[in-house]
């Protein structure tokens, strides 16, 4: 994360951020008709996590879209259009098809990968690199987060010639300066984690509940324990849990419900007694300060306590202590955690 961030701060004057690869397309992307991002699996996840803090900062409409679905679907894409591509590899298959296809269009292609000469990287007309450092293992971690740092300082960057927008920047760029040191924090519960591991290894099916932002955080943290643990699990919208997912509700089933101080917090808290109304097993992400939901629930449900950030960069913290539980629910489980069955790091084949 301290690389992802690293030299892109620049401290004069008032705070900015610098991303070289976009310098020559800022004014051309402040102009498209909507941005577009495309990527798969995590990468994905990232893009939907960033969004909205992209439309806030940039108020351009934005778009997210599989690539696999985007080329089944021939989706229109336009000269105005700006298309993001988000592969950590850089060399993801149906990413790379969908981009052929963007540039067929005539669309400006941006970039955002972990990966220098890499095929996304040599074919788009500029980007990002996430400086993410190699990722050895197959499932996705630090390219996630900082997939959604790299986005944020995107839209920094789109967002500068904005004073309206001003103390909201100024904002996430401290929160980015302290991110580092919220991270450490997080990994100080690797033993905690691995306790409440202990009492879920043998479940068959897991449930994360999340809403805004956080929506993304349970999708991701769904697919880290099913790509690694291979546990059934699924990341639901909060805001839909009464049209279909509460039927899953019991005693029996454990549900991770993230609830940290953001903008949903107090939606979230709905969700919670709801939850707790229907005697569910209940497992809560919330902030270290956040005093509301401990007396809500007292003693009844373990409790995962995050420091918290700026709205925009919270995500970044909440999914550390999930791919913790991905990690110790593999190896608890017997399996491989670097290397789990039938998947490769770069899907290279449709």
């Amino acid at each position: 994360m301290k690389f992802a961030v690293g030299a892109r701060m620049d401290p004069y004057l008032m705070p900015r951020v610098r991303l070289g690869g976009l310098v020559d397309h800022v004014p051309t992307i402040r102009r498209s008709r909507r941005l577009m991002f495309i990527g798969c699996g995590t990468s994905y996840h990232a893009a939907m996590c960033a969004r909205q803090t992209v439309e806030e900062l940039t108020e351009i409409p934005v778009v997210l879209e599989l690539a696999s679905d985007l080329l089944d679907r021939r989706c229109p894409i336009f000269r105005d259009d700006t298309c993001i591509f988000v592969s950590q590899s850089g060399e993801t298959a149906d990413t790379m098809r969908a981009l052929e296809y963007a540039k067929a269009s005539g669309a400006l292609c941006i970039g955002i990968t972990n990966t220098v000469g890499s095929a996304i990287a040599r074919n788009t007309h500029a980007g990002i690199h996430i400086n993410a450092g190699a990722e050895i293992g197959v499932a996705s971690t630090k390219a996630y987060t900082s997939q959604i740092v790299a986005i944020t300082m995107m839209a920094l960057v789109l967002s500068e010639d904005a004073i309206s927008k001003r103390n909201r920047r100024d904002e996430i760029i401290d929160s980015l300066c302290n991110l580092p040191d919220a991270i450490r924090q997080c990994l100080d519960l690797n033993d905690s984690i691995r306790e409440l591991s202990e009492q879920l290894k043998d479940e068959q099916s897991l449930l994360v509940f999340g809403r805004g932002r956080n929506y993304a955080t349970a999708m991701e943290a769904a697919l880290k324990v099913k790509e690694v643990s291979y546990m059934h699990s699924e990341g639901i919208n909060a805001g839909e849990m009464k049209h279909g997912p509460l039927a899953l509700v019991d005693e029996t089933m454990p549900i991770i419900v993230i609830a940290t101080m953001d903008e949903m917090h107090n939606k979230m808290q709905g969700v919670i007694q709801q939850l707790m109304a229907r005697n569910a097993r209940l497992i809560i992400v919330c902030s270290e300060d956040d005093t509301d939901t401990p007396d809500i629930v007292g003693d009844r449900y373990p409790l995962i306590q995050l420091p918290s950030v700026h709205d925009a960069l919270q995500p970044v913290v909440n999914i550390i202590p999930l791919q913790l539980l991905s990690y110790h629910l593999t190896l608890l489980r017997g399996y491989n955690v670097d290397q789990p069955r039938n998947l490769a790091k770069s899907v290279t084949v449709e």
